[in-house]
């Protein structure tokens, strides 16, 4: 399960018009128009024998153009909020993905990028110690008040963080105290910083990719996401 961040799962150069996305809905914002970074990870899990599924949390509520940054006072996010909306539309594709004959219930992932790593840490709140998700890995999520974000995460899941030092969008220290308070209840969380990384550091295209520590982060970061699955199947 790939919960994409707050600019929506589709490519800025093609969403900037777009606003209701649906099944029999001509649009530009479409399969083929997703984010380098969600069809990079997208192919990556295909290629490892894992169904990749991106549940669209904009498209269908009209907002198919996703919010730029710093906009968590926008009105228009409260209907889409990571905290009380997405969590659900997470737990409705996990349904779904339990019906498909080549997926084993028992084996699924969830794994966000900013808002959606919010989403990620917020659905892993409420599955608790319930079955669900096998393990949840969140790249870069927001872990402030504006993210609406408990402090303490308990689940019997574990869960990777991934973080970068030069974030110029979340506050890294944040989701540090998160974890520690987290650990301190119970819950394996596994925290990943990365020196001179930044928000949006897996992103494969040129700008962010001509940031040295972004480099470095998304390799380890794809190898140690892949390593989690790996160890959970």
């Amino acid at each position: 399960m790939l919960l994409h961040g707050r600019a929506g799962p589709y490519s800025l150069n093609d969403n900037r018009d777009c606003t209701y996305v649906k099944r029999g809905a001509t649009s530009a914002c479409n399969a083929s128009t997703l984010s380098k970074r969600h069809a990079m990870w997208g192919e990556f899990w295909a290629a490892r024998g894992v169904v990749a599924l991106l549940p669209d949390s904009f498209g269908p509520r009209g907002m198919g153009h996703g919010f730029g940054r710093f906009s968590h006072d926008d009105p228009e996010r409260d209907s889409v909020n990571e905290n009380t909306v997405r969590p659900l539309d997470a737990e409705g594709a996990l349904a779904y993905l339990r019906t498909r004959p080549d997926v084993d219930p028992n084996r699924a992932f969830v794994q966000g990028w900013s808002n959606g790593g919010s989403t990620t840490l917020n659905v892993m709140i409420r599955q608790g110690t319930k079955a669900g998700f096998r393990a949840a890995i969140a790249f870069y999520p927001g872990c402030g008040k504006s993210a609406r974000l408990d402090d303490t995460i308990r689940t019997s899941a574990p869960i990777t963080m991934f973080l970068g030092t030069d974030d110029e969008e979340v506050n890294p220290d944040y989701c540090q105290k998160v974890a520690e308070r987290s650990l301190a209840a119970g819950t394996k969380i596994d925290v990943v910083t990365y020196p001179g990384a930044t928000h949006d550091f897996d992103d494969p295209g040129e700008k962010r990719q001509g940031v040295p520590g972004n480099v470095k982060a998304k390799a380890d970061a794809m190898k140690r996401a892949a390593g989690v699955v790996e160890e959970g199947r």
